[in-house]
């Protein structure tokens, strides 16, 4: 039986003013257009409207939006204004990105184009195939909309209503994304309905779309509300206590079948004292990535060693891989200013340039490891010494009355750069309860303290790369248990 926490918790609340004022200073990261976009907020709900130059934007000012401390949910009213394309020549895009992505490119897809909209019509096996292939249309330059049209098959075989129930539950229980027990299921006729309380939205976003990776023919969440009380860590402390190692090996297993870009390589899971092993051959550089991220968002996973081995079933030459790099770089909505070179022996491709935020540096090295052809990627972009964001005012109830003074340019002071992390990590729905300590010598963040699991250790060190950080040296430890803090591999 969950214990609910007492009323003084769920009697917090944070004004919407203030949730505002965070939002709207998170979405000065790049990738956002957020000088066109107007920001609002009513009872937690966010309302963003405006316009963005591109569909990758406008998915992630939501996401930066969801991720806010307070925020029950986002409307997102934003337009795309990018420049015109005609439809042939975005047809022929839409059509070889996904002939050029890893896994989607043997999907039985057809696009279609008019004046910015792309129809998608075809059959694909699962409801994951057909994100994956929303997800590499939305990084086409020129796209203002993508209409899904796909049928999703059911293989001929027909889940029971129990089993799907069955299988979300279990997906939900080992997900480190969906922290809170508060989440009832029913299923009817194949049609989930989600109720009970989470405590953010990205929670919300998860559990609905882990409904539909179950085999849901339809997800109705209405009822699933999100409350700033459902944070307690009270009410996840059983969630987080220690796993059999066995049991967490058939999770890891069970995660890694559901994700179309790793599935039919089916690496080999080994696991002892919470440490994942993943051994086999994958196809692509970006499957495995994404196994390892997999393996990392399983409750019970302390570490992960992964020794997968990249080997393509037909190695293609390294001049087309080379050629194929540098167009994904050129055409890409978030890099295609800057200038990269790109070299590639037997199939380990080696990427130059420079770029003005780690967002970016990210986003290049997505891009290369999803090219078909790429067994290894040596990744030496390097950051430019431009203008820095704006310093982080402090906001209402933060830890602190100090404000920071903002820099024209440079470095950012290290007493600025530590103000400005512990402002992000207040506004962080994930990061705000956690036992973090900062530390700032000549830009290096040094973290300390403990955590509930990866997502908050990888996301603790991102904020502070993104805050302005030259390095950071992440020595945050996970916590397996109520008695002690677990150290990370």
């Amino acid at each position: 039986m969950t214990t609910l926490p007492s009323s003084e918790a769920r009697e917090e609340r944070l004004a919407d003013a203030d949730i505002m004022a965070a939002v709207e200073l998170l979405l000065l990261k790049k990738g956002v257009c957020s000088s066109l976009l107007h920001t609002q907020c009513r009872a937690g709900i966010v309302e963003l409207v405006g316009f963005t130059d591109s569909l990758l934007s406008r998915e992630r000012a939501v996401a930066i939006a969801k991720a806010v401390r307070g925020v029950r949910g986002v409307i997102a009213d934003i337009g795309i204004r990018t420049p015109d394309v005609p439809d042939a020549e975005l047809k022929q895009r839409a059509e070889q990105a996904l002939q050029l992505d890893p896994a989607a490119g043997d999907y039985p897809v057809q696009c279609y184009a008019h004046n910015g909209h792309v129809r998608l019509e075809g059959t694909v096996k699962t409801w994951a195939e057909s994100q994956l292939v929303l997800r590499v249309l939305t990084g086409v330059p020129g796209v203002r909309q993508v209409d899904n049209h796909l049928t999703v098959q059911d293989g001929g075989v027909k889940i029971s209503d129990e089993d799907i129930t069955k299988q979300v539950r279990e997906l939900l229980d080992w997900d480190i994304r969906v922290k809170s027990p508060l989440v009832d299921i029913r299923t009817e006729q194949g049609v989930v309905h989600l109720s009970g309380t989470v405590g953010t939205a990205a929670e919300h976003e998860q559990a609905v779309a882990t409904a539909h990776m179950a085999g849901a023919h339809r997800v109705d969440a209405r009822d699933l509300v999100v409350a700033y009380w459902a944070l307690d860590k009270e009410l996840r402390r059983q969630k987080f206590a220690p796993k059999a190692d066995e049991a967490v090996a058939e999770a890891v297993r069970d995660t890694l079948r559901l994700d179309p870009r790793v599935q039919a390589f089916e690496p080999q899971v080994h696991v002892r004292d919470g440490v994942v092993t993943l051994l086999g051959t994958v196809g692509n550089l970006r499957a495995r990535h994404a196994a390892e991220q997999d393996a990392a968002n399983v409750v019970g996973v302390w570490g992960v060693n992964d020794l997968l081995q990249v080997r393509g079933q037909f190695p293609s030459p390294d001049g087309r891989i080379q050629q194929q790099i540098k167009d994904a770089l050129a055409s890409d909505s978030f890099l295609s200013q800057y200038s990269f070179t790109v070299n590639v022996y037997n199939g380990k491709a080696q990427l130059y340039g420079t770029v003005a935020s780690h967002f970016e540096l990210e986003r290049a090295q997505e891009i290369v490891a999803s090219s078909s052809g790429v067994v290894e990627l040596v990744n030496c972009l390097e950051l430019a010494a431009a203008n820095e964001e704006p310093a982080e005012l402090a906001l209402a109830a933060t830890e602190t009355d100090e404000t920071p003074v903002p820099t024209a340019s440079g470095p950012v002071p290290d007493h600025v750069l530590a103000q400005r992390l512990r402002h992000r990590y207040y506004w962080s729905a994930l990061l705000h309860d956690q036992d973090i300590k900062i530390a700032v010598r000549e830009g290096r963040v040094t973290l300390t303290g403990t955590v509930e699991t990866w997502l908050e250790r990888r996301r603790a060190a991102a904020e502070a790369l993104e805050c302005g950080a030259r390095d950071v040296n992440n020595h945050l430890h996970l916590m397996a248990s109520p008695t002690g803090p677990v150290p990370t591999a």
